[in-house]
């Protein structure tokens, strides 16, 4: 073991060595650290995400029950300023590995427009055309809505490196469901990325330890969100170039008809994707 290290240090050393004896790399203009000052997004067209978000429901030691996929398009940039939802759907299936089935189209999303703005989402009739236990589809929205929030509104203050507390101690009313509490929602700008042909600026955010309460159909959950996720954000455009969000919700629910509540674990994975820009 200690010729081993022995030798792995004289590599490194020598490695090092051979590093400082080379001339500076020639690049081109040094990246800028610092973000637009404007906050304003170009809209130049109409701009389609496809938005894939996956449901794993899962017992106590990780074995996973079931899984539900929600997929959608998502188009901003449209007149007016509003934004619109196509091709939705949703796809069950139990255990960890099996295939999805082909999705059930949600009908009462084709064409679904509204201005764009995330505090509309949360008024009590938005979501009036919708069915009452449709939260993961209500989830599409207001999980775009956050995207774009986090990505766009707070580029002026932000900087390298640097945690930005955007919320903390908020309660947010679901329409129909409940609420949630965000306890502490972080900002990070972390680094400079590429994300379709655009330079952007590689966004981190964070909220943990977030109690929440629903009630839909008689069901009841109490318990906790974690989330958290990566935003790609055009450094020329403002516009999303890409977002993940990853969520776990764990807790406790009860279902008519049992008498004691059951343990909830549910984690989902996310991702936004561009298919089309007319910018």
């Amino acid at each position: 073991m200690l010729n081993k290290t022995i030798l792995l240090s004289a590599f490194f050393s020598l490695t090092l060595g051979l590093m400082a004896q080379q001339p500076p790399a020639q690049s081109g203009a040094t990246p800028s650290w610092t973000l637009p000052h404007s906050t304003a997004v170009l809209d130049s067209g109409p701009r389609t995400y496809r938005f894939t978000v996956d449901y794993y429901s899962a017992n106590a030691t990780g074995v996973v029950i079931h899984r539900e996929r929600l997929t959608g398009d998502y188009t901003r940039g449209l007149a007016n300023g509003e934004v619109e939802w196509r091709n939705v759907g949703d796809a069950q299936v139990d255990g960890a590995t099996a295939p999805y089935p082909v999705a059930q189209k949600q009908d009462y999303m084709e064409g679904f427009h509204y201005s764009g703005v995330l505090t509309d989402t949360l008024k009590p009739e938005f979501f009036k055309s919708f069915p009452a236990t449709a939260f993961m589809e209500r989830n599409l929205v207001w999980d775009t809505g956050m995207f774009e929030t986090f990505g766009q509104k707070f580029l002026d203050k932000l900087k390298l490196n640097q945690p930005f507390h955007m919320v903390s101690d908020q309660d947010v009313n679901l329409p129909d469901f409940g609420t949630f509490h965000n306890r502490d929602v972080v900002l990070e700008w972390v680094a400079r990325s590429e994300r379709n042909g655009q330079e952007c600026a590689l966004i981190d955010y964070r909220a943990f330890f977030n109690p929440l309460e629903i009630a839909t159909g008689g069901m009841t959950i109490e318990g906790r969100s974690d989330y958290w996720g990566e935003i790609w954000v055009s450094l020329e455009t403002r516009q999303i170039e890409y977002a993940t969000i990853y969520e776990e919700v764990s807790g406790q629910m009860k279902i008519p008809g049992m008498d004691a509540p059951q343990p909830l674990s549910v984690f989902r994975m996310g991702r936004l994707e561009l298919l089309s820009t007319k910018n």
